[in-house]
Formats: C-alpha cells, structure tokens, sequence
C-alpha cells in the first residue's frame, strides 16, 4: 500500500512539474539580468535589423530550433525593419555564457541599439514574437 502512495504522489508531482514546464516553454518575458547588455554586429555575426533583431541560439539535434527559425523568419519577413539572426550555441560557447543560455531555441529580442529587450527559451508562438517586437520597436 505504501508503494502505491509513493508511486501516485511521484506521477502527481511529475504531472505538475510537466504542465508548469510546458505553459513556460516559448514565452516571451522580460528578464532582469538581460538590463543594460548591448549586442553589436560583432558578437552576433550579421547586422543588426534597423528597427530590432531577433537572434536566435539554436544547435544541431534541436528539433524545435527548425519550427522556431521558420517562425522568426516568417515576422523578421513580416515586419519591415526586422532581421533574424540565427547563432550555433555549439560554436559560439563564449557568447551563449556570456548571455546566460541554458537552453535551445533561446530567442532574444534586440531594439535598433542591440539592447536585449526580451527573451525567450523554448519555442515561440508567432503572436508573441510579433507582440514582443511591438514593445520593442
């Protein structure tokens, strides 16, 4: 009987942790230790858009860095102004720790100066990138 307890509270709290992960995944926030970091064409290998760049860290065996690459290159075609950096984190280990990047697709949001404005871990929805370069434009 005590094994079955165990084994319901285990599959509960997995449950739990899932859902909540899941709901996390691909939004779009502000976060606080982004504040003041500036991107320059440099760092990123590419300019910078005239209006925002998103820049995207993904890696090879990531299945939804593709879907997140297509949706960023689909706002980035939308949006006049708008360029999408796509940066290997494998290869680019200096900058991925310098950014605090603990997971791909990692997408960040750039105004015109390279100021990291927004972040992303996960894949995004559409809206939400589009909403995102509202605020950030």
């Amino acid at each position: 009987m005590t094994g079955l307890v165990v084994c319901v509270a285990v599959l509960a709290a997995a449950s739990v942790y899932g859902v909540l992960q899941r709901r996390r995944s691909g939004r779009i926030r502000v976060r606080g230790r982004d504040e003041g970091k500036r991107l320059g064409a440099a760092e990123l290998g590419g300019d910078l858009g005239e209006r925002a760049t998103l820049v995207q860290f993904s890696s090879a065996f990531c299945a939804p860095c593709r879907a997140t690459r297509r949706v960023l290159g689909e706002v980035a075609a939308l949006v006049p102004g708008v360029a999408h950096i796509e940066i290997d984190a494998e290869a680019r280990l200096e900058l991925v720790r310098a950014l605090d990047i603990l997971k791909t697709p990692t997408v960040l949001v750039l105004d015109a100066e390279g100021r990291v404005v927004r972040r992303a871990t996960g894949q995004p929805r559409k809206a939400d990138v589009i909403a995102a370069l509202g605020e950030a434009v």
